[in-house]
Order: C-alpha cells, then sequence, then structure tokens
C-alpha cells in the first residue's frame, strides 16, 4: 500500500506549486498576459519562492509570510533571513532570493529621480542628438519619443544607409515609439553631404510619417536635418 500513498503525496506536491494552479492563477503566466501590475504581493513573493510546500502552494505562502508583517512590504523589507526560515517551505535558497529583491527595491528607491530633458523648441531637440549625427560617414534614421509633458523617453537609431541615403520604415518607427509608450515624436537624420536642404523624398517622409503618426494618434512634431553643427528643422522652415 505504499506506493499508492506515495503517489498521492507526489500529485499533492505538485499541486501545491505554481504549476499546480489553474492556467489563469499562475502568476507568471498572469504576469505574462497582464503585465507587472495585475499581480498582488502575494503572487509576485510567490514567483520568487517558485514553490510552495506538502502544505499550500506557493501564492498561500506568500500570503502568510505577508500576513505575519501587516501586509506592508517596508516591514517585510526589514526582515532577515533568519526570521524567513522559520516559514513552513522557505529554506536558505528561497529565504535569500527574497532578501535579495526586497533589497534591490530599497536600493531603487534611494536613487535620485532621474531629471528628463525637456524639448520646448528645435534647437532644444537638435542640442541632444548634435554629438549622435555629425560627422558621420553615412546616413542615418533616428528617433526622440517625448512623453505627454515632452519629456524625453528615449532615442533610438531606426535605420542606416549609405552617403546618400537611407530609408524609414513606418512600422519600425512607430512599433518602437509605441513599445516605450510615447506620446509624441520627433524624426531626424543626417545628411554627410553638409547640405542642409531638404530633399523631395525626405519632405514626402515626414508628410506620410506625420499621416500616419495622426491615425495613430502619435503626433510627429518634427522632422530635423543634421549637417555638421548646423540643423534644418522641417517644422520651423514650413516644409510641413
Amino acid at each position: 500500500m505504499a506506493y499508492p500513498v506515495f503517489l498521492f503525496m507526489v500529485k499533492r506536491k505538485q499541486k501545491n506549486g505554481i504549476k499546480g494552479l489553474a492556467a489563469s492563477e499562475q502568476p507568471r503566466e498572469k504576469l505574462i498576459r497582464q503585465g507587472r501590475r495585475s499581480l498582488s504581493d502575494a503572487e509576485l513573493i510567490a514567483i520568487l519562492i517558485g514553490s510552495g510546500s506538502l502544505r499550500e502552494s506557493a501564492v498561500s505562502l506568500g500570503q502568510r509570510i505577508l500576513a505575519e508583517y501587516a501586509h506592508s512590504l517596508s516591514e517585510l523589507g526589514r526582515i532577515s533571513l533568519n526570521e524567513l526560515r522559520q516559514f513552513h517551505g522557505i529554506g536558505d535558497a528561497k529565504a535569500l532570493t527574497i532578501i535579495a529583491a526586497l533589497e534591490l527595491g530599497r536600493r531603487r528607491k534611494e536613487e535620485p529621480a532621474e531629471l528628463k530633458a525637456k524639448i520646448t523648441s528645435s534647437r532644444d531637440a537638435f542640442e541632444i542628438m548634435h554629438p549622435v549625427l555629425t560627422d558621420l560617414g553615412q546616413e542615418e534614421f533616428w528617433i526622440m519619443m517625448l512623453d505627454a509633458a515632452n519629456g524625453v523617453i528615449d532615442k533610438t537609431m531606426v535605420s542606416r544607409g549609405g552617403r546618400a541615403g537611407t530609408i524609414a520604415d513606418p512600422k519600425i518607427i512607430f512599433k518602437t515609439a509605441l513599445d516605450r509608450n510615447a506620446a509624441y515624436l520627433i524624426l531626424f537624420h543626417n545628411h554627410p553631404s553638409g547640405n542642409l536642404k531638404p530633399s523631395n523624398e525626405d519632405v514626402r517622409t515626414t508628410k506620410k510619417l506625420i499621416e500616419a503618426g495622426r491615425t495613430m494618434e502619435l503626433p510627429v512634431l518634427d522632422h530635423l536635418i543634421v549637417a555638421g553643427a548646423s540643423y534644418l528643422s522641417l517644422a520651423d522652415e514650413g516644409f510641413i
């Protein structure tokens, strides 16, 4: 009769781990489908510890740990290795994982908030991109992504060509911007020849991207051409 009992214990152990939960209840799957903010504190802890014990699931164990500290992450952040070891189902490896995660959160709070550069004019945008685009031997097309307050979220190159031109793919541009939750876009490319005058293709491409941005509710504010230490704003010059 020992064999059936052993099977029962194995099945019970599997059921109490994260994998034993229904797919809709698994914290890892929930995070993938709905994002990290959809998870409760207990579910986040369950991901850290990976599995529960014969007595309870990983999520239930996370709930019990939180309850011991009044459901306060600040209180939990002061927990010691020995204190965590007292919870049934928490060994050294799981305890160290929890403490390391809490310490990373504490250090993040200690970092000074990063001040975003704010764009109020084409000159502001040029000053940021000038070091990137000056003195290149080939054309590069970049985008600057802004938040709703015109703060710079990020800047990234979307294509590189030769001396005569490069291709700006709208699919790449808008996917990149949407992935970063941008509210506005500014376009940039350089002219290695030093000639700031926009080509007919420059103007057509800009108008096409502006129209696509209107459709996607992600406005394109400007397109700057950079040549050496100078620049031309298609918006300022009335080309768009």
